[in-house]
């Protein structure tokens, strides 16, 4: 049988060399050119990003469009786009786009942020490291869950999505190549709407999904 290999990790974050933005063309213009892992960063990896409070909303752009500029329509629109759903990161950027350009043509004016409060473009690298530890048996998940910490579960849950089989979390991956593969947990996994929970919700969601599965 195939052992699962828990592995974890830890983000590297750098400035992407973009000027930071102090309005909202400044934002959009920025987005056009920034890197696809400048994207990913301000959407996905927020996740493990240290938050002091629970935030409005899971991706960078809209947390500051709404705090900093005071927009809550485009916080709001913004705020809704699920970066799991897109085909890819372009498709992504093209939305977000959209999104600001229809938005800019219903104001009279340009929103901007007060100096010192410039959105930063930010980029990282995900470096991941084996932490030893390997699930034998699909009843071994549930108490591995339990233990797993927050770049574990954001490392097998979320960032997997990205590597193939693409759309796809590790879990659900090593399930289905057993010789008898659980369906019933693979269909739990499937229905969550993971989009927009925590790190510690999504920890709730799977153990759910397992109990509920067994």
């Amino acid at each position: 049988m195939n052992q699962f290999e828990i592995k974890d990790c830890t983000l590297l974050t750098r400035m992407s060399g973009l000027p930071p933005a102090l309005n909202l063309r400044e934002l959009r213009d920025r987005i056009t050119r920034c890197r696809q892992s400048v994207l990913y960063h301000h959407f996905c990896e927020t996740l493990l990003t240290p938050q002091f409070d629970y935030p409005d909303y899971r991706n960078d752009f809209a947390v500051w469009v709404k705090h900093q500029i005071d927009d809550n329509v485009l916080a709001e629109r913004l705020g809704i786009l699920d970066p799991y759903s897109f085909a890819s990161l372009e498709d992504l950027r093209l939305l977000l786009l959209e999104l600001i350009d229809e938005h800019l043509g219903e104001l009279p004016y340009t929103p901007s942020a007060h100096v010192g409060h410039e959105f930063y473009f930010m980029e990282a690298t995900t470096v991941a490291f084996d932490t030893g530890k390997r699930i034998n048996r699909p009843e071994e998940l549930y108490d591995a869950v339990i233990k797993m910490t927050p770049g574990s579960l954001y490392f097998h849950f979320f960032e997997a999505r990205w590597r193939p089989p693409i759309g796809m979390d590790d879990f659900s991956a090593w399930l289905q190549t057993l010789t008898e593969p659980s369906v019933n947990v693979v269909k739990a996994f499937q229905s969550i709407d993971f989009s927009f929970f925590t790190l510690s919700e999504i920890k709730k969601e799977i153990l759910a999904a397992l109990s509920k599965a067994k």
